[in-house]
């Protein structure tokens, strides 16, 4: 499947705010958000006010552009979370948070999204000790999330284990610090998700 290869800092302006696409980058003055906060292209004489139609657009493309999925796949995803019981919304964010790239980002494995789908596309990561490098797999609740044997041996590795202090773990996940083991303690709510974007515009936007 194709996936977009441009700057990625392009999609930050054009969504409007930073989506966390480069890591600690968009944390230092080099942030594209920082230093041209404006839309990419040329900018029209008159703003334009968005319809509501280009607002749901808008929410559905921060969702695909922060989790790095495509068109196809996150429509996929969204008939998954409309099929389930419960608020599609809310049901579209747990799927989205619940992909194993994801998880290994929220564990602090890596920098941002891509970096972490690399590393599962790569075969570095196990799931409960059996290699997986499918970046979209959804984890289960108690499942484990761990390093294969020969990638702890790896220069990314001596790198990660004294940054993983910094890093902030959500509550419905653990960390074992010592060996980087991580374990899924329950399913992810809304509330432990700091969404940036609006599950009900999305909603909104398929149901046309």
């Amino acid at each position: 499947m194709a996936r977009y290869a441009s700057a990625v800092c392009r999609l930050c302006r054009r969504s409007g705010e930073k989506l966390m696409l480069k890591g600690s980058r968009c944390f230092s003055p080099k942030c594209a958000m920082e230093r041209r906060g404006k839309p990419p292209g040329q900018q029209p004489m008159r703003r334009r006010r968005l319809s509501d139609r280009g607002l749901q657009l808008r929410e559905k493309q921060k969702a695909r552009y922060s989790y790095g999925i495509m068109e196809r796949q996150f429509r996929r995803l969204f008939g998954k979370a409309e099929r389930q019981l419960g608020i599609t919304g809310e049901n579209l964010l747990v799927l989205l948070e619940r992909r194993l790239d994801n998880v290994v980002y929220r564990l602090g494995f890596a920098d941002s999204r891509p970096q972490a789908r690399q590393l599962v596309q790569h075969g570095h990561i196990m799931v409960n000790d059996r290699k997986t490098d499918i970046p979209s797999s959804l984890v289960k609740e108690g499942d484990t999330i761990s390093w294969k044997e020969t990638s702890t041996k790896t220069e990314y590795y001596k790198q990660v284990r004294p940054s993983i202090e910094s890093k902030v773990i959500p509550g419905w996940l653990s960390l074992e610090e010592e060996n980087l083991v991580g374990r899924v303690l329950s399913l992810p709510t809304p509330d432990d998700i700091e969404a940036k974007f609006e599950g009900q515009s999305i909603v909104e936007y398929y149901s046309r």
